[in-house]
């Protein structure tokens, strides 16, 4: 058969972008997705480039695609509508504001493409809400759980107060399907003896108090309407004019040695520009890991190295004119290997004459345990005796437990921006963490930091994978060498099988406990997978092993903890940071150990459980850095057990294979990093009585650009929208450590709080001063400052309250802070600032925050699932989760933290793993072989606040953005092996495995 040269002319195409027409000449097999952002319509999202997530929806003619997949060809004679196209900033579509009054997003990614696709089907009149789930297949939402995407569709607002669902009236009688919740700091509107609203509909409208967006209301994002509409940038979101690409050759083997690269094909193509190998690389070792002390990870990565360790690793990189370019180059570079034996087994990877990964490493320069045995970390130590204390017991329990790999699966890609702008270093990256990037890139490059600046956009998720080092290094490199500005982006098939994932771990437990319950010993084993390099490994060794195991008072605790090179994908960061695999495993065990004694698991915890008081406990004493400073796990207990007695209506499918059980389990997590998470803010008063806040923390869906405007606000007795801010800008803001560890609220938002105080006492020095009255008290308020009598109100910038700031007694109205009978004079806050400026008065004020000291929140997760014998299928009933959040600073921000970290550890719990072939290459390399849940997927879940007070958060507040994901594969657990009788020892627990374990 012989084959002609067929010549394609490329024709040039018109049509319609949002009522404006564009004339363009698509590329041969270009897709819409691509030609649109060339036209700077950067609304467009890419989260997968296969079909797969949703993110670049648009509608042409009215229909929803995914231009991604759509030919670009096709756009011809077409209209098409984005998000933008729908509305904008003070012009918001129905759906869209719909959309902003349910916080129906968190990093907002995904946003652009759902509210194009929900448009479609808000035009369709004939749509049946119960097809929704359906319709939304196409869509995937990695933060949110989807209630509030649900509420925002079928315009029904769920407020955090009172009934979670607004059931239709003939319908009130049956339990809601979210259930009410409690909440922290302000009691719900007639609550019953038991501190829980009642069900039934509640008013929705906004009161001015909520409005203003004090702590402990719910306004929404301050980012919201440029979010929905498209509008809010993100990292690629920009035109940098001559910018350059970067694609990179991965090794096609799992450890070999590269023995000649042959480049003159490759840089010989036209449009290359250069072409990096590790001649080009600089010799300092580093992590890829990024903690506030860079000697919490082990020296064991260069930006190119000649010793290949996992598949897809760099050998090469291309910067060229466009990626297509580039990509077409990396296939050129000729590379001949001296391939090396590999070890993909952790457990074969510590014994005698194992492959070694790093076996050329200095274990005291690159701090490593024992290279030799491929141990990067181990821990190895007892409290008391174990062995005695089994030996006490009336009942043992022992068992093996088995965690997966996790992709992340933020919708935004890895991707870096560089460029110089008059000698100065430019990166604009998606990083939770740019003050350390900003460090590591200094330290390996040997540039002065004055000289660079990193920078974010908003971030499109994290969940600890954006904690990591992974392009900035390469478009650096790119951009010293060529001068040029350089762009890498990750595909969604490198975040598949070259970005870090979520640490595979086998546990070993053992419990011993008397017949009345009281447990006498807890033995653990630990062996982590953390791959072909080393990031986050000993971080993610020691916190795994820490609050989970000082959870429980036991007088005999041992554990045996060890992190191993192996040549698979590196391990790194993620949501609960070790916390989730080894509770995992503990919580299984003890809900086996109930099951032995015939006790209640809710009260085996309430036996056992650490109080105030006790020493926290893992192989030693905790030290004086780690404290109770609020305690609320009792009332989560209560609360989760209550509502899974109460239940909610939700009928067993019908038929003899269906059996049902219920599950639950519990949590502690430390609410910042250890050894300290800095953070410095400032504050400062603008003309026209607005302030503005510098933080450095990013804001990557975690809404802490929202609490922080909230905490400011009330601090200076104003309101959100007199709130601007600037983070995340190692030019633009003060330092801070990274938004990872949950720290955002309890270590930059503390910040905040001091800086915003500090600077409403300088304001009313200030007005003294003005005004040449400095006798009587000066009052901030809203607009200005009022001299008043010497004794300060309850709301005075001197004095704040010790109730919730903001509320008077009742706990729903304004404070009233100064009498008017006694009011002398008026300075406004616009004359003040006027008159700073001429008299050179600075109204700024700079606080920082160590962290030092961390405080600890505990969650409770329960459930009822029915199990189908037949097919293996879990089907959950009943969800509820119960968590310690302190004083709760946004009830509803909270609550879908809370939502979307369920979701996340539901995805973990039935479906989601990253498959090897046990040779070290990943086969789930598209999206659509990767099962991230989708609204189908998932139940609601009742949301719990118990009500505490933390002695170190602001206004008592504690993180809750990690550790609602840690209890919830445990619980999911146990309710099926309540309904199956059999204990599920691995996850995901996945339709075949449970059938197995049913069938043998």
């Amino acid at each position: 058969m012989t084959f002609e040269k067929v010549r394609v002319d490329r024709t040039s195409i018109t049509f319609e972008v949002n009522g404006a027409e564009i004339e363009a000449t698509p590329k041969p097999g270009q897709c819409l997705r691509t030609l649109l952002r060339e036209h700077e319509h950067f609304e467009v999202k890419k989260g997968c480039d296969t079909g797969d997530c949703g993110a670049c929806t648009v509608q042409v003619d009215g229909t929803p695609v995914h231009s991604c997949i759509y030919p670009a060809f096709r756009a011809a004679d077409t209209q098409i509508t984005t998000a933008a196209g729908l509305g904008q900033p003070g012009h918001l579509a129905p759906v869209q504001q719909r959309f902003v009054d349910a916080a129906g997003f968190q990093c907002g990614f995904c946003t652009p493409g759902m509210v194009v696709t929900a448009a479609a089907i808000e035009a369709d009149a004939g749509t049946n809400p119960a097809d929704l789930p359906r319709l939304l297949k196409g869509n995937l939402c990695r933060c949110t759980g989807y209630r509030s995407i649900l509420d925002a569709i079928t315009g029904q607002h769920t407020p955090v107060e009172g009934s979670c669902h607004v059931a239709p009236e003939h319908e009130q009688a049956e339990a809601s399907s979210l259930g009410p919740v409690r909440t922290t700091g302000r009691p719900a509107p007639h609550s019953n003896s038991a501190g829980l609203a009642p069900t039934g509909p509640v008013p929705t409208g906004e009161s001015g108090f909520r409005a203003s967006g004090l702590v402990g209301t719910s306004p929404g994002a301050i980012a919201g309407e440029r979010v929905v509409s498209g509008l809010e940038p993100y990292t690629l979101d920009v035109a940098i004019p001559g910018l350059l690409h970067l694609a990179v050759l991965g090794s096609p083997h799992a450890h070999a040695r590269i023995r000649s690269l042959d480049l003159a094909k490759a840089a010989a193509l036209p449009g290359v520009h250069r072409v990096l190998t590790h001649a080009d690389s600089p010799a300092t070792l580093f992590s890829t890991a990024r903690h506030e002390s860079r000697f919490d990870d082990p020296d064991d990565t260069l930006v190119f190295d000649a010793t290949l360790r996992f598949r897809g690793q760099r050998v090469a990189a291309v910067v060229a004119d466009s990626v297509a370019v580039a990509e077409a180059a990396c296939r050129l570079i000729e590379v001949e290997y001296d391939l090396l034996e590999a070890v993909f087994d952790p457990k074969l990877a510590t014994e005698p004459g194992a492959p070694l990964v790093h076996g050329d490493k200095d274990p005291v320069i690159s701090r490593l345990a024992e290279p030799g045995r491929n141990l990067v970390a181990e821990l190895h130590g007892e409290y008391g005796d174990v062995e005695a204390g089994l030996a006490k017991a009336t009942t043992i329990v022992s068992g093996s437990w088995h965690t997966q790999r996790i992709s992340h699966t933020h919708l935004e890609t890895h991707a870096t921006i560089g460029w110089l702008e008059q000698g100065r270093l430019n990166l604009r990256t998606s990083s939770q963490v740019p003050f350390l990037v900003q460090k590591e890139i200094c330290r390996l490059f040997d540039l002065d930091p004055a000289g660079v600046r990193v920078f974010t956009a908003r971030v499109g998720g994290g969940f600890g994978g954006k904690q990591e080092l992974l392009t900035e290094d390469l478009v650096t490199l790119a951009v010293l060498k060529t001068g040029r500005p350089v762009q890498y982006e990750f595909t969604r098939t490198d975040e598949l099988t070259i970005a870090p994932v979520r640490h595979p771990m086998m546990l070993d437990v053992t419990l011993g406990a008397t017949a009345n319950g009281r447990l006498t010993a807890l033995k653990l084993g630990v062996l982590a997978d953390t791959g072909a390099y080393g990031n986050h490994a000993p971080g993610v060794m020691f916190h795994g092993t820490s609050e989970s195991v000082a959870l429980y008072n036991v007088p005999n605790k041992r554990v045996d903890a060890q992190s191993v090179y192996t040549n698979n994908p590196p391990s790194g960061a993620f949501r609960g940071y070790g916390l989730g695999q080894i509770i995992f495993a503990i919580e299984c065990a003890l809900d086996e150990l109930a099951r032995e004694l015939h006790v209640d698991p809710f009260e085996l915890r309430r036996l056992n459980s650490v109080q105030p008081g006790d020493p926290l406990v893992v192989t030693h004493e905790e030290g004086p850095d780690l404290i109770f400073g609020s305690y609320g796990l009792d009332q989560c207990l209560d609360l989760a057990e209550a509502a899974l007695e109460r239940g909610n209506g939700t009928d067993v499918p019908a038929g003899p294979q269906w059996r049902v059980g219920t599950g639950m389990a519990s949590s502690m997590i430390a609410t910042t990093p250890p050894r300290g998470h800095r953070s410095q803010a400032s504050v400062q008063l603008l003309p026209g009585g607005r302030y503005l806040v510098r933080v450095g923390t990013t804001e990557f869906g975690n809404g802490t650009t929202t609490v922080h405007g909230q905490i400011a606000a009330t601090a200076l007795h104003t309101s959100v929208d007199r709130i601007d801010l600037v983070h995340s800008d190692t030019d633009a803001a003060g330092y801070d450590s990274g938004a990872f560890g949950s720290a955002g609220v309890v270590v930059a938002g503390k910040a905040v709080l001091a800086a915003a105080s500090a600077l409403a006492e300088t304001l009313g020095s200030a007005a003294a001063s003005f005004s040449g009255q400095s006798d009587p008290t000066w009052l901030l308020e809203r607009d200005g400052l009022y001299a008043s009598e010497p004794a300060p109100s309850a709301g005075s910038a001197t004095s704040m309250p010790s109730k919730l700031p903001g509320q008077g007694t009742d706990g729903l109205h304004p404070v009233v802070s100064l009498n008017p009978g006694s009011m002398e004079s008026f300075v406004a806050l616009d004359e003040l600032a006027a008159w700073a400026a001429t008299n050179d008065v600075d109204l700024t004020a700079v606080r920082r925050e160590d962290g030092a000291v961390r405080s600890l929140a505990f969650n409770v997760h329960a459930f009822r699932v029915a199990v189908n014998t037949d097919t293996g299928e879990v089907r959950i009933l009943q969800s509820i989760q119960a968590a310690d959040a302190g004083f709760v600073m946004n009830p509803e921000q909270c609550r879908g933290q809370i939502e979307g970290g369920v979701a996340q550890a539901l995805g973990t719990a039935l479906f989601e793993e990253v498959v090897l072939d046990g040779a070290g290459a990943v086969t789930t390399r598209v999206l659509r072989n990767y099962h991230v849940p989708q609204l189908v997927d998932l139940p609601v879940t009742e949301v719990y606040f118990a009500q505490s007070h933390d002695v170190l958060g602001p206004f008592g507040a504690k993180s809750m953005s990690e550790s609602t994901y840690n209890p919830v594969a445990p619980a999911l657990a146990n309710a099926v092996r309540d309904a199956i009788g059999i204990r599920p020892t691995e996850l995901p627990m996945s339709r075949d495995r449970i059938w197995r374990l049913l069938h043998g």
